[in-house]
């Protein structure tokens, strides 16, 4: 028994040494697994500013060139050498904030359905379909849009707002379905499961008591939703927007397709245009030599917009959570 017993307990002895070795091998307690995570935070920052140094070095060339030409021309020759890609620029705004207008509404509609309305089981279904548009990649949805949408744009929604609206300038000019409204349509498509899912998310994160607070105290549904839901996690819905944003401002081959990739400027929704996006697909397979350089500065263009959108948000968000007192 004597012998068992110490067999026994030299097992659990070597048991708890082998525990507490492997303890200390994966960091609870030390620093290991600190600084793993620490080079892993990190990493993502490096990734950045190495893709940043990137395409400043091979854009070099143009910077030097003429660095403001890319900002004011508005024509794009390469065969004289001529980098204006100011249509482009715009194009990339335009289209990404009128699907922006589009989308928005029917975003935080669909989410407040779907979070404070919908029954359970339609509740699942929706969602399901939801994250499935959200899982179509982009060039079926531009498919989609060119066999479509363009000819649906084009008779009967440029006709009738050309005939009813046509004395403004956002609704002038002959109707090809092609432009920046079947592109701001189609980019709408996109991110509306985006937003919505995003959405939806921070919408069930607002606490229950919150709810039934407000309920007790005699408000409606839709006071309830309107007066603590929305402003609960109104951030959150300030990131599911900005997420979007993001996405429509680097959607390439969709908005190539319906957009009509003309270099020009117009206020015009029945008008076509072109995206950074889209320019920089159509001609950098083709691109040598200084021509490579000012698309590649393109790049560099969009990379700072989409940050200069980020820090924006990241501000407002700040903003909002000051204002709530909530502390990250």
């Amino acid at each position: 028994m004597q012998n068992s017993d110490l067999t026994s307990s030299g097992v659990d002895l070597s048991r708890k040494v082998g525990n507490s070795s492997f303890r200390r091998l994966i960091g609870v307690g030390g620093g290991f697994f600190p600084n793993i995570t620490r080079i892993c935070a990190w990493t993502v920052v490096g990734l950045l500013l190495v893709m940043l140094v990137i395409l400043v070095i091979e854009s070099w060339d143009a910077i030097v060139l003429n660095p403001f030409a890319i900002f004011s021309g508005t024509t794009w020759d390469p065969g004289n050498g001529v980098y204006g890609a100011l249509p482009a620029i715009f194009g990339t705004i335009l289209s990404a904030c009128l699907a922006l207008i589009v989308a928005v509404p029917i975003s935080f509609g669909a989410a407040v359905f779907l979070s404070e309305i919908a029954p359970a089981k339609l509740r699942t279904v929706a969602s399901f379909f939801i994250e499935m548009l959200a899982a179509i990649p982009s060039v079926i949805v531009g498919m989609w849009g060119l066999f479509v949408l363009v000819p649906f744009v084009r008779d009967p929604v440029q006709r009738l707002l050309g005939e009813y609206f046509g004395f403004l300038p956002l609704f002038q000019g002959p109707p090809l379905g092609y432009g920046f409204l079947s592109a701001a349509i189609i980019l709408a498509v996109m991110i509306i499961p985006i937003i919505t899912s995003m959405s939806r998310e921070v919408l069930r994160t607002v606490p229950t008591a919150q709810r039934e607070a407000m309920l007790a105290l005699g408000a409606t549904k839709w006071e309830t939703i309107s007066r603590v839901v929305l402003p609960y996690g109104r951030s959150g819905l300030v990131g599911a927007v900005i997420l979007g944003l993001g996405r429509a401002l680097g959607e390439t081959m969709a908005v190539t397709m319906v957009i009509g990739n003309s270099n020009g400027i117009s206020w015009s929704l029945f008008s076509t245009g072109t995206t950074i996006a889209g320019k920089m697909a159509l001609e950098l397979g083709e691109s040598g030599g200084i021509t490579r350089a000012a698309i590649i500065e393109l790049a560099l263009v969009l990379f700072a917009i989409t940050l200069f959108v980020n820090v924006i948000a990241r501000l407002m968000v700040w903003r909002v959570t000051k204002v709530k007192g909530v502390k990250f």
